[in-house]
């Protein structure tokens, strides 16, 4: 649930640099990449549910088995709301599992799941869930939004609900939370939607079972402190098995004159944290010509597992732009623009990376605007390997979507955020194949003609 931002007051925040942020210089516009056409196929197939979902996410764990989930919308009568869950080994048809968050119900209180989700599979084969959860009294005329924390142990092997247990670590109105792991060391972050937007982190060290706040990647950062505080779009966070550090990815804005703040989030930020959250440090990673938003949506992040390389992806609403760092997130190589023609306009990426292999997905189109309501999307996948240049693929069979796609969250106009704001693209460390996990708001429709957003899920052959 990404919220409209507005332009505020940062009274008695600083604005001096801090020393130990270290800021490249990356204010010009990106190269353009050495990006080719090429012909990586997929097989698709439609995850079909009757209230529909979108915003789905994908985790794939060393075996080869896929957890994947999605935000079921209740658009059928039985106005199923909640975090939808799918699992099965890469290159097999998944199984829907139910609505996992279901259970988390209070007394005195009626709950919704799958306002957001999040999922992770561990080195333990432990599947890991978050989500967002709307929390409202009876008559539903007051609520706020919570964190659940959800581990099913052995999923890997074999997912049995029964293993899973559920739990709410937050309910202070919260937002956007996202999930990763190291071992039996899990990682949840999540915005503090009702007061200053700063990124709040807790870690579990016993596989998912209990919880701790931790510290806060933008807190005590100097300038980026101000910056960031009332005024970001927080990406992924990512442990690293290879180093144990954990990182954590996000879009920021200027200061302006009279403390105020500017919503063109033209920051990159990427916070590291070598002692399990507990204190940060903010690297830039790329600063864009102000006022040139970087937030179209979220800023993605991953880690190759294999090597400790960092790969970061964001869209400025026109180009997805890539940098990556091989000593452990303190400098980032120049941006280079990934996607070419005919995804001339690209938005949401996310990437993933193994073993050398390093693959962007975003939703592309011939377009010259995001807003031209004739645009029509598809979805791509740019893959590098060991260092090399970026090749373009074709994803979707058909086309996932036709018309505007808004960025702007919560104050989207009706049908132009089918989509929501993510999808997630995931390698099989058996074989470094890609699995995208999309949505499509064309192959479906309500009973009164509406469309209605289903999730697909592409496996490379």
């Amino acid at each position: 649930m990404k919220h409209s931002t507005l332009v505020i007051l940062a009274a008695l925040l600083t604005t001096v640099a801090c020393d130990d942020v270290r800021q490249p210089l990356q204010s010009m516009p990106p190269a353009l990449a050495r990006t080719a056409s090429t012909s990586l196929t997929f097989t698709n197939t439609p995850l079909l549910r009757p209230d529909g979902n979108s915003e789905p996410e994908i985790a794939i764990a060393a075996n080869g088995s896929m957890g994947m989930v999605g935000l079921s919308l209740g658009l059928a009568a039985d106005q199923q709301f909640g975090t939808s869950l799918w699992t099965g080994l890469f290159g097999s048809t998944p199984t829907f599992q139910g609505i996992i968050d279901a259970a988390l119900q209070q007394p005195g209180r009626i709950e919704f799941g799958g306002e957001d989700a999040d999922v992770d599979f561990g080195s333990t084969g432990a599947l890991h869930i978050t989500s967002l959860l709307f929390l409202g009294n009876q008559t539903l005329l007051t609520g706020q939004l919570g964190v659940s924390a959800i581990t099913c142990s052995s999923a890997a092997a074999a997912f049995s609900a029964a293993t899973c247990r559920s739990q709410i670590i937050d309910i202070t109105e919260s937002d956007r939370p996202w999930i990763t792991s190291d071992g039996s060391r899990v990682f949840i972050s999540y915005h503090d939607a009702g007061n200053s937007t700063l990124i709040h982190v807790q870690r579990s060290d016993d596989d998912g079972l209990t919880w701790q706040r931790v510290g806060d990647p933008v807190v005590g950062q100097g300038g980026v402190t101000g910056q960031s505080t009332f005024n970001n779009d927080q990406g992924n966070v990512v442990a690293d098995p290879v180093t144990h550090n954990v990182y954590d990815i996000y879009a920021a804005g200027e200061i302006g004159i009279l403390k105020a703040k500017t919503t063109d989030f033209d920051h990159i930020y990427v916070s590291r944290s070598t002692d399990g959250g507990a204190t940060w440090t903010a690297v830039l990673v790329f600063h864009a010509a102000t006022p040139l938003g970087l937030n179209n949506v979220f800023p993605a992040l991953a880690v190759d597992p294999t090597n400790g390389v960092l790969h970061a992806a964001w869209s400025d609403g026109h180009t997805v732009s890539y940098s990556t760092s091989s000593d452990r997130g303190i400098t980032w190589s120049p941006a280079v623009a990934v996607n070419v023609a005919p995804a001339n306009t690209a938005l949401f990426p996310w990437l993933a990376a193994h073993h050398g292999v390093v693959d962007v997905a975003y939703y592309g189109t011939t377009a010259s605007s995001k807003d031209d309501p004739t645009a029509v999307w598809n979805v791509y996948l740019a893959q590098a390997t060991n260092g090399g240049a970026f090749q373009q693929s074709r994803v979707s069979i058909t086309p996932n979507h036709v018309g505007v796609i808004c960025t702007a969250g919560i104050a989207c106009q009706p049908g132009t955020r089918n989509l929501l704001d993510l999808f997630q693209v995931a390698l099989d460390p058996r074989s470094d194949r890609a699995a995208v996990i999309y949505t499509d708001d064309t192959i479906d429709q309500t009973s009164s003609g509406a469309p209605l957003p289903q999730v697909v899920l592409a496996q490379q052959r």
